[in-house]
């Protein structure tokens, strides 16, 4: 299974007046993730540019000092375009994901024009959880809106 793990200390900088992660430091680093899931699926050909956030919630309150992890993995993929689905691994035993999040890249030339993907970039794989169907089962809902 082609899953990508994604670790990150949140330090006040990332913080809010709450002390919680703030939201535009959790844009960056969702996009961390998506990208170095997107970058390990594609391989070292990849020049990937983010197309799109399909998706990105944030479900749950993370304090400063938390080491977060994600989980990354490629849930569709066409000839130029793939879609990274992102989940953020429980915060403490009993909870759910505090993310969930979905991201769109396109492979692009040295122009900056798309371009089809490398022959070695497999195909998409929805990992076996009930986290993961889900994430699925929303993808395929908002990968016809335009």
């Amino acid at each position: 299974m082609g899953l990508t793990q994604y670790h990150r200390l949140i330090v006040p900088a990332d913080s809010n007046h709450h002390g919680t992660l703030y939201a535009g430091s959790l844009l960056r680093l969702a996009l961390e993730a998506g990208y170095a899931a997107a970058w390990k699926h594609v391989g070292i050909e990849a020049n990937l540019v983010l197309r799109r956030v399909l998706n990105l919630e944030c479900l749950r309150p993370v304090p400063v000092g938390t080491v977060i992890e994600i989980e990354g993995a490629i849930l569709h993929r066409s000839q130029a375009y793939l879609v990274t689905g992102l989940i953020g691994k429980p915060l403490a035993p009993g909870q759910g994901p505090w993310l969930e999040g979905l991201l769109g890249f396109a492979q692009v030339d040295t122009a900056g024009k798309v371009n089809a993907l490398p022959e070695g970039a497999g195909p998409a794989e929805t990992p076996d959880s009930a986290d993961w169907r889900r994430l699925s089962e929303r993808l395929n809902k908002l990968l016809h809106l335009r």
